[in-house]
């Protein structure tokens, strides 16, 4: 399986600079399509006649929001098993926000429009949908309890001899590695600018192997395209932003617990807190 597929545009179009006689290389279209929730319309009250459990789960939200701070655990509301009329109500309501994820093919989630609130869809082996859920938080406690399952706690160095035009990952795995190994949970990322330091394709494919591919994935709009993939290297994410012709203007290494532009912070929470209050006031 191609490297520039599984970890999208960390060797793809944008990453190097153009050939010295302008042409550029040809790689694999990164994917880009998530399945994600329709944006918020919020009903008329007359139209909600009946959705009672649904604008009960909504202001059982509010009060959960109003009342979190960031880094306790995150609440969960289950969805599993309401009408579906209180589910649709409460889709229009929470809408769409800039964040989406996807955990290891079993996990699928987007922020709403109200920040700090995750929608988590959790389906079994064969792909069938198994809960559904509302998290809040900085991001979800689902996907950071699994994200780095099974990683290796140490960072795979450079052997000899390197493949052809590796030249600069072998100094790369060792600044991972020590960060890797000092590292504790809460501290800042250290992060590691691949677009400033000189690199080959065949570098940012040899790190990619020796790093290896985990099973998150996270897009966010917020201030432009973000790409963020998980690694099979226990805190060590590859981060990549894009322009509005998909092509990289920044692509890093970061080694923290999750890249803060993947993380709702107190004052998003707070704010999300105040306008749904101010939705629900309608249907009282």
């Amino acid at each position: 399986m191609s490297t520039e597929f599984i970890i999208p545009g960390a060797a793809g179009p944008g990453s190097q600079p153009q050939d010295e006689d302008g042409q550029t290389l040809d790689y694999m279209e990164m994917p880009r399509e998530m399945v994600t929730f329709d944006l918020p319309i919020a009903p008329e009250p007359e139209d909600t006649v009946g959705m009672e459990a649904g604008k009960a789960k909504l202001n059982e939200l509010a009060r959960i929001l109003a009342s979190y701070q960031i880094g306790a655990p995150a609440p969960v509301l289950e969805l599993t098993g309401m009408e579906p009329k209180d589910v649709g109500l409460i889709n229009q309501i929470l809408g769409e926000g800039e964040v989406s994820m996807v955990g290891g093919g079993r996990l699928q989630v987007q922020e709403a429009v109200f920040a700090g609130v995750w929608r988590v869809l959790h389906f079994d082996d064969q792909g069938g949908l198994q809960r559904d859920t509302i998290e809040v938080g900085a991001w979800p406690d689902t996907v950071r309890d699994q994200v780095f399952v099974g990683a290796s706690e140490t960072c795979a160095q450079a052997e000899e001899p390197l493949p052809a035009s590796v030249f600069n990952a072998p100094a790369l795995l060792s600044e991972i590695a020590d960060k890797v190994a000092t590292r504790n949970p809460g501290d800042i990322a250290h992060s590691i600018n691949l677009s400033l330091l000189p690199h080959t394709e065949e570098d940012l494919q040899y790190l990619a192997e020796k790093l290896g591919v985990g099973g998150t994935i996270v897009l966010s709009r917020g201030y432009g395209n973000c790409r963020v993939s998980s690694t099979r290297t226990n805190g060590v994410w590859w981060v990549q932003y894009y322009n509005a012709q998909d092509a990289i203007i920044l692509n890093s290494i970061e080694i923290v617990d999750v890249p803060a532009v993947v993380c709702a912070a107190q004052e998003d929470i707070d704010d999300s807190a105040e306008r749904l209050a101010e939705v629900m006031e309608i249907y009282e």
